[in-house]
């Protein structure tokens, strides 16, 4: 009975499996930022200045206004290193992906779905 029990879990969690090794798949292709790397750490590190500006700003009881320009400013720095992240990926991963084909193909697109939603916030 346990033996028969297994066997309809396995046969049951099948397409779960299948997605699951997909998404498993995508996620051992090597990412390659090439020269772009450098230009998303040196724009990071810049960002780091940025919010640690904010907290001394913050720290001295600077204008308020003051603070939120400056908030805005690494909001929208931030959002362009994923913009460039979201090219890159697009470009190599999801091209590698879909390439692929099958089930690594469907993964890649769900991925990108909830990226797009979950950026669009």
């Amino acid at each position: 009975m346990a033996r028969a029990m297994q066997q309809n879990h396995h046969v049951h969690a099948g397409p779960q499996q299948q997605d699951h090794n997909a998404h498993e798949a995508m996620h051992q292709h090597k990412h390659r930022y090439g020269k772009d790397k450098d230009t998303l750490l040196q724009r990071m590190r810049k960002i780091e200045g940025q919010s640690r500006g904010i907290q001394r700003m913050i720290e001295e009881d600077r204008y308020c206004p003051e603070i939120m320009a400056q908030i805005a400013s690494v909001h929208e720095a931030l959002r362009s290193v994923a913009r460039e992240l979201m090219r890159n990926h697009l470009r190599h991963c999801v091209a590698h992906a879909i390439r692929s084909g099958g089930a690594q193909a469907e993964a890649s697109y769900d991925e990108l779905v909830e990226l797009f939603y979950a950026t669009a916030r």
